[in-house]
């Protein structure tokens, strides 16, 4: 697929997102997992629907294993702002599969383990939320980890042949909370509670100072895997 980019700063996040909805209309999805990076790019993503009369859907994947304090945030967004929010849960019939012949924490035991669970969880109904999508939105930065260092703003999203949008790739951490700040939008509690990262309650911990940002993610694990397969890149 090939787009006519615009032409903006690394830090010019209202830009991108303002040629989007332009770009893509209806046809752009907002992925949400009420992370601080997500609920500011909802934030502006509801003002820019204003300016062009268009509400592109913003779309939850509930894992069946949130955080009750996640389940809180997405309530206040719902709350504040007037976009279509979806939610996509994990087919029924697999998850009681994988339970039933692997058991409740089947994830713990190796990573193909893990990763078969965030297929089930994550993946799967990843893929129906992005149906007829041209494009998509996500919080992606760089300063993450080592396997998101070299997300691009605008991709061509491999896995699913669309256009994948990263507006905040290039923000470091003092401008992010700037941002967050100035605009004085919703924060996952649990961020001020040591939680970079947040996902899957057995999968999400806090983090000691100067530990890597995603170290609170499956810290089982070597940190080379600390992905779950939602933002597999070529190579």
């Amino acid at each position: 697929m090939i787009v006519a980019a615009p032409l903006l700063a690394d830090d010019d996040v209202v830009g991108l997102l303002d040629w989007a909805i332009g770009e893509f209309g209806a046809g752009l999805r907002v992925a949400c997992s009420l992370s601080v990076e997500d609920c500011l790019i909802v934030h502006f993503v509801a003002e820019l629907a204003q300016k062009h009369g268009v509400a592109p859907t913003v779309f939850v994947l509930d894992t069946g294993r949130l955080h009750e304090e996640t389940h809180q945030t997405h309530e206040r967004l719902r709350d504040r702002y007037a976009l279509p929010f979806h939610v996509y849960t994990p087919r029924s019939e697999a998850v009681e599969a994988l339970l039933t012949l692997h058991g409740p924490l089947s994830f713990r035991r190796s990573v193909e383990s893990r990763q078969h669970c965030c297929a089930i969880r994550k993946v799967e109904p990843l893929s129906r939320a992005l149906l007829g999508a041209r494009a998509w939105v996500t919080g992606l930065r760089r300063v993450h980890s080592s396997s998101r260092a070299t997300v691009e703003r605008i991709e061509v999203d491999d896995g699913h042949g669309r256009v994948k949008l990263s507006p905040l790739a290039h923000l470091g951490d003092d401008a992010l909370w700037a941002l967050v700040e100035r605009h004085h939008t919703i924060v996952h509690p649990l961020h001020r509670q040591g939680f970079p990262s947040i996902g899957c309650a057995p999968c999400t911990r806090a983090i000691a100072p100067g530990e890597d940002l995603r170290a609170g993610r499956w810290w089982w694990e070597d940190p080379a895997h600390s992905e779950c397969g939602l933002h597999r890149r070529p190579g």
